[in-house]
């Protein structure tokens, strides 16, 4: 029990009397005394001394210039203005409870978050960490849209895009998830019947796999001697889609340059083998989850799925150099 009780202070009344953390003391304990029938009871629910409310009691009514109670041995009771500032308070404090339980459930991560990437880079980065994500925010609503088209965040209602490259110049805000090294890459099959390039002078008698979407680069860059060496791709076959490029790829249409962590599975299992890699240049292409506002004003369930992957995502992988096992060198 404490009788920890701020000094009554003068009266002060009208719209300008400042709202002091200790009125809603008062009112409290006024409510309290009103519902429960007695100071002691009162003080009980309010865990503190029957003293601690006497004190509340009388620094109210000096503040209001009226009596609120009729005080007896054996009870209290509410005068017609306790009564009055009793149902009103009842109300305000419970207003009050009710604006706490909506910013608290504002603080919580929940709701819809949408989110577009490239159909590889969902299929491959994201879609595994949805179970985990979902089970760490139950109250989150993924809403994936899965596109080789650059959706633009304002004009779609997107919330998050993961993209990869270096970043353009606009008003969107970027969080770096990671990076990777590209490889060019065929089937064992193609290689078998055309041949494995051992220099990229030797490409011009290969079909060249390329892109067609906005931002592609109409080359490969090799590193040929500390020179950089650019050739030229997709005369023959472009495509838009990241999958569908890998897809061309395994069936042997030709050689692809692919990230790394897209093609890593198909290294690993031998579906895909890597040539030229004594002359990659090393380059890391960074990926970033990128959105629209100030980063102090995000929803929660935004900045929630943004700190989920940025604490998920691992490129480490392929960001080092390939194993040589993964390599062809020369002619088969």
């Amino acid at each position: 029990m404490t009788d920890a009780v701020q000094p009554a202070p003068q009266a002060a009344t009208g719209a300008d009397a400042p709202l002091r953390a200790e009125r809603w003391a008062d009112l409290q304990a006024l409510v309290a005394v009103a519902e429960r029938g007695s100071l002691s009871a009162a003080a009980r629910q309010l865990k503190v001394s029957p003293s601690a409310v006497s004190k509340l009691m009388t620094r109210l009514e000096a503040r209001l210039g009226v009596q609120l109670l009729r005080r007896s041995t054996r009870s209290v009771q509410l005068t017609p203005e306790g009564a009055q500032l009793y149902e009103r308070g009842k109300r305000l404090l419970a207003d009050l409870d009710e604006l706490e339980r909506t910013v608290a459930t504002a603080a919580t991560p929940r709701g819809a978050v949408r989110i577009t990437a490239s159909t590889s880079t969902g299929r491959v980065l994201l879609l595994p960490l949805v179970p985990a994500l979902l089970a760490q925010y139950p109250q989150l609503q993924l809403d994936l849209s899965f596109t080789d088209e650059v959706v633009d965040l304002a004009d779609s209602g997107m919330d998050i895009a993961v993209r990869w490259g270096e970043l353009p110049a606009s008003d969107m805000v970027a969080r770096r998830l990671g990076s990777t090294r590209q490889a060019i890459v065929a089937a064992p099959a193609y290689l078998a019947a055309r041949g494995t390039p051992r220099h990229p002078a030797e490409l011009g008698r290969h079909t060249r796999l390329g892109w067609n979407y906005r931002r592609a680069r109409p080359a490969w860059p090799f590193d040929v001697d500390g020179r950089r060496l650019q050739v030229h791709a997709g005369e023959v076959l472009r495509v838009n889609d990241g999958d569908v490029m890998r897809q061309l790829a395994l069936d042997g249409a030709g050689l692809a340059r692919l990230s790394v962590y897209h093609a890593w599975d198909d290294l690993a299992a031998g579906r895909l083998v890597a040539v030229l890699e004594p002359f990659n240049t090393g380059e890391l292409e960074p990926i970033h989850a990128m959105y629209l506002g100030r980063p102090d004003r995000l929803p929660a369930r935004t900045r929630a799925v943004l700190d989920f992957l940025q604490a998920h995502v691992d490129l480490t992988h392929a960001e080092a150099r390939l194993p040589e096992a993964w390599q062809r060198a020369g002619a088969p």
